[in-house]
């Protein structure tokens, strides 16, 4: 009788220790699972951090709502993100194609295009440049950062800049301007400089 009972409470102890040793090399393997996965998801990651591929002496034609070409976007590197598909621009310019008014010439250092290239984050001497026409004068701002929405043909800019129109010169802190309705309009403390008024000539003596 005390035989037996030594037999069951030896396999009750066999039973738990074979249980135990099971349970730990499924944990462990649940475990090296977790890591692994982890592992491959952050290195996933990394790699969609990186750009996926980049273009030197690119230019692209964004298309309007009625399929006419509206504007021209350029540069001497284009290095696109997967992860939010924006892209970076060495260089960038941007031209204007469509509209009544005469097209502006954006240039700058660098840029940063997001939103399906619908805004563009121009940054470092931004220039810009607008012909004069019949109706217009001819245009020219200078910023540091300028944030432009080609399809309204909008721009903004939170930044000092300075406005040249004709022979007239303006400064000021921040700038909302539409090439449209060719509204501009200065925001802070801005200065407007006007050329001096040519002198009249003097009528000519009678002969």
């Amino acid at each position: 009788m005390m035989a037996g009972r030594k037999r069951t409470a030896h396999l009750w102890r066999l039973s738990l220790t074979i249980t135990v040793f099971v349970m730990l090399a499924f944990g462990s393997f649940w475990l090296v699972e977790v890591v692994n996965h982890h592992g491959q998801q952050m290195q996933a990651d990394s790699h969609r951090d990186e750009p996926d591929y980049i273009i030197h002496n690119f230019s692209m034609v964004r298309l309007s709502k009625t399929g006419r070409p509206s504007y021209i976007v350029s540069g001497d590197k284009l290095t696109h993100h997967p992860a939010d598909d924006s892209a970076d621009i060495d260089k960038p310019i941007v031209r204007g194609l469509e509209g009544d008014t005469p097209p502006m010439h954006i240039h700058a250092e660098r840029a940063h295009a997001d939103q399906n290239n619908s805004r563009i984050k121009l940054m470092d001497n931004v220039h810009v440049e607008r012909e004069g026409s019949a109706t217009a004068q001819p245009l020219q701002l200078k910023t540091q950062a300028l944030t432009v929405f080609p399809d309204d043909e909008t721009m903004e800019t939170d930044l000092p800049v300075v406005l040249t129109v004709g022979g007239s010169v303006a400064s000021g802190v921040g700038m909302k301007a539409n090439n449209t309705t060719r509204q501009i309009h200065m925001g802070g403390r801005g200065q407007l400089d006007l050329p001096p008024r040519a002198a009249a000539k003097p009528a000519a003596p009678p002969h």
